[in-house]
């Protein structure tokens, strides 16, 4: 099954303040503002949604296409994710802006103090995934998610028109997209991905009901964080999974995308939900206990033994079935 992923390509910068913001402002000075704050240390990641997805199916052997738009500053971070195993030969590159940029401070009390700069993720929607579809002898799936809004509608309709299936991810960006396009981006997908909380919004942003969601896609699967995740269909639940324990959590980013990666790797390696969401649930883990989202590099002994130690010698041996299937 040849997999895309479509979503946010970005890069993020780290910044650690040692003081406490609050001790900064002056009440009566609120309505004008002009602080710079001497940091301690600086760290460079490179992240985004569709990017960090990609990386954790590489890191588990299987061959997925990222699809997305960056900057002319993209080469460094271009041949990382190359060597890593993930195919960027459908990214776009816009020479006259930057890769997307996520810049954060953060004080003492873990306050922040951040801003994002959309930059090439704009232009996203000047990719045709239909051409894509037929340049690569064609996609089997496609994971639509978090990017800019105009090209997350557009990929969702070329996909239906081609015949390509949907997991529809909307994610981060449910917060900035109207009721009317969440629909188009969830109606007939194959699957539907949230977070507990992502799902409510989704519900009072449609207008659908729980049932009426689960109507109208394949298989919905939302995360709970550290109570693990539900898989369902419009028959019922399907399976319940419980997370892995992360005694060792550094950095809760990214934890999503990489339960995504070794989920769609699980399915698409033929696994049923339980065994794919198990392995997408021990992937989630070692990025939590990673700071960066593309930070590790996974063995698979390590990997199989801490799944092992979740889920039972049983749940491992069918999970390596699907890492040694390539």
């Amino acid at each position: 099954m040849r997999i895309a992923v479509a979503g946010s390509i970005a890069t993020d910068i780290l910044m650690t303040f040692p003081g406490r913001f609050k001790d900064q402002f002056l009440e009566e000075q609120m309505h004008k503002v002009s602080l710079s704050f001497l940091v301690d240390e600086l760290v460079v990641h490179r992240g985004g949604v569709g990017a960090n997805i990609c990386y954790g199916m590489a890191q588990l052997g299987y061959p997925s296409l990222l699809v997305g738009s960056v900057g002319a500053d993209f080469a460094e971070y271009g041949a990382a994710l190359t060597e890593a195993g993930v195919d960027i030969s459908h990214v776009r590159v816009c020479e006259n802006v930057h890769t997307a940029r996520f810049t954060c401070t953060t004080d003492l009390d873990a306050n922040q103090i951040a801003s994002f700069y959309t930059g090439a993720m704009a232009e996203a929607r000047e990719l045709d995934l239909g051409a894509i579809h037929q340049a690569t002898g064609g996609v089997d799936l496609v994971l639509i998610g978090a990017d800019d809004p105009a090209a997350m509608i557009k990929h969702t309709e070329l996909a239906k028109q081609h015949g390509i299936a949907i997991a529809a991810d909307p994610s981060q960006q449910l917060a900035r997209m109207d009721g009317e396009d969440i629909r188009k981006l969830v109606d007939g997908a194959a699957y539907l991905f949230s977070n507990e909380y992502e799902a409510g919004l989704m519900v009072q942003k449609t207008g659908w009901s729980h049932g009426e969601l689960l109507e109208r896609v394949g298989i919905r699967v939302t995360t709970h964080g550290g109570d693990g995740v539900v898989i369902e269909d419009a028959g019922g639940i399907l399976a319940k999974v419980p997370a892995v324990p992360a005694p060792g959590l550094v950095d809760p980013t990214g934890g999503g995308d990489a339960f995504r990666a070794g989920y769609l790797t699980g399915r698409a390696s033929g696994l049923d939900h339980e065994a794919a969401a198990q392995l997408g649930c021990t992937l989630a883990t070692t990025v939590l206990e990673t700071v960066g989202t593309q930070e590790y590099t996974l063995d698979h002994t390590t990997f199989l033994e801490r799944l092992t130690t979740a889920y039972g010698a049983n749940a491992a041996t069918t999970a390596k079935q699907a890492l040694t299937s390539r």
